[in-house]
């Protein structure tokens, strides 16, 4: 019996070993660092304006996710909002915050969208697709200087995300 206990504790020791090693984030989420060459008043209208868009069932009447977006919180370096997924109502937090840089002529942001749900590991990329479809719905992913850095490592999912659909 022992000896069965001590292989079972082997087998989930690496199999867990091999998760953490590769799979990226313990918990559904993702973060990315964006950089815009212009102004981080223009980026801050964009993105606010995008999620008050996005804030009814209106966008997903044809599937995919670019709705329920609902704003929390805005200032010109913060943005707090939250995602609802309009199938089974699972909640993401998400937040930007945004840096001028060169003499306030360009913007980098940190975006963090994370799921509310505990139990949450994988999500096929829908964390980075509340980020992404909000940079993209707002047409800030054809701006001057446009720039994205994450990893599945950071980003759960990020190389499998369809953000058509989700």
């Amino acid at each position: 019996m022992m000896h069965m206990v001590r292989w079972f504790f082997a087998v989930l020791l690496t199999v867990g070993t091999s998760e953490l090693c590769c799979a990226g984030p313990l918990h559904a989420q993702c973060k990315v660092e964006w950089y815009f060459g212009i102004p981080c008043q223009v980026v801050y209208e964009s993105l606010v304006s995008q999620i008050k868009k996005w804030g009814t069932m209106a966008g997903c009447t044809m599937g995919g996710q670019k709705c329920l977006y609902k704003l929390q919180s805005a200032s010109v370096h913060f943005i707090a909002a939250k995602h609802t997924t309009p199938f089974k109502r699972y909640v993401d937090d998400i937040n930007f915050r945004l840096v001028s840089y060169h003499f306030f002529t360009c913007c980098h942001v940190s975006a963090m969208s994370i799921s509310e749900t505990w139990y949450a590991i994988k999500d096929h990329g829908t964390n980075y697709c509340n980020l992404y479809n909000l940079m993209e719905g707002s047409g800030l992913t054809e701006v001057r200087g446009y720039k994205e850095v994450t990893s599945d490592f950071l980003c759960t999912q990020r190389s499998s995300a369809n953000c058509i659909v989700y």
